[in-house]
């Protein structure tokens, strides 16, 4: 559910919070098919595009990859050989070297299961699918809840004017909150670019009365986004953050933490689940305030009928 912070320390998360496991250094598990053992090896990574074509190119070619030099599978991939060992380390291993021992032995009983590279491009999709599934579903913990994401939409709602970040692959879904929340709330001000202007809209936000900024950092986390949390905090602005995991570095700079997870199979992460959430977190925002949004929402579709907003 939602993890705060009390007076400025770090998030607590609550028991029932739900947080992704991956060990140190990744070994594969031989009572897997191999199909599923080397997914579950690249399982709750955090890996960077270029990793991920790394990966890709694993899933597809595994009887090949596991006896190429490093130096051979970055040219196989069109990526640089120190890319490749970086993709080793992101998976917990001391090397190259050390991930291709890892996956020989996977890929020598491939052929007696009938393991072809068409059979784990098709299951590494229903796997991605499946992991947004899985973090859809999570998000029934908030509303089975409810009482506690109201009391955060009744806040937001009372914050004039009320500031939202979102910045590089966090953009969308920041773009996408501020725009309907725009629709329901007096005074919505959407931060998209870092450094200086986020730093003079934060103060101006604040000087106007604001007391809220809910900020979206998803990874790979914005370095930039941090150092605007920082800001908000020492400007004495509350934040609601929108994170995947409760464990993240910067937990102790929010005072609602709100973890969703990321499906991470894909080339690039998909914000299926967070892109819902923010729907949730609209619609409490909505009802914290039904008067104001019944008559805000009555004026827009007016002014939509009388501009032609919108194709008949």
């Amino acid at each position: 559910m939602l993890a705060v912070a009390q007076g400025g320390g770090k998030a607590v998360t609550a028991p029932d919070a739900v947080t992704p496991t991956t060990s140190p250094i990744a070994r594969p598990t031989s009572s897997l098919p191999p199909a599923d053992e080397l997914l579950a090896l690249l399982d709750g990574r955090r890996l960077s595009p270029a990793q991920r074509r790394i990966a890709h190119y694993l899933l597809e070619n595994l009887p090949e990859v596991a006896f190429l030099s490093s130096m051979e599978l970055a040219e196989r991939v069109g990526v640089s050989q120190p890319s490749v060992t970086r993709f080793a380390a992101a998976l917990g291993f001391s090397g190259y070297p050390e991930l291709r021992a890892a996956l020989r032995p996977i890929a020598l009983r491939a052929p007696e299961q009938g393991f072809r590279g068409e059979q784990l491009a098709g299951n590494e999709l229903h796997s991605a699918l499946a992991s947004d599934q899985a973090n859809l579903e999570a998000l029934h913990k908030y509303a089975a809840d409810p009482a506690r994401l109201a009391r955060l939409g009744s806040d937001l709602a009372g914050s004039e004017p009320l500031s939202v970040i979102g910045l590089r692959m966090s953009a969308p879904i920041a773009s996408y909150f501020a725009y309907g929340a725009a629709r329901i709330h007096p005074d919505v001000r959407a931060i998209d670019t870092p450094g200086s202007p986020a730093h003079e809209a934060l103060l101006q936000a604040k000087a106007a009365g604001g007391t809220w900024l809910v900020a979206f950092v998803l990874p790979r986390y914005s370095a930039e986004s941090v150092v605007v949390l920082q800001n908000a905090r020492e400007l004495g602005l509350k934040t609601a953050v929108v994170t995947d995991v409760p464990l993240v570095p910067f937990a102790h700079l929010a005072d609602v933490l709100l973890p969703v997870g990321v499906g991470s199979r894909s080339v690039f992460d998909s914000h299926a689940a967070p892109m819902a959430f923010a729907a949730l977190l609209l619609q409490a925002l909505a009802d914290a305030a039904p008067e104001r949004t019944q008559e805000r929402l009555e004026a827009y579709e007016a002014l939509a009928e009388t501009r032609g907003f919108y194709v008949k």
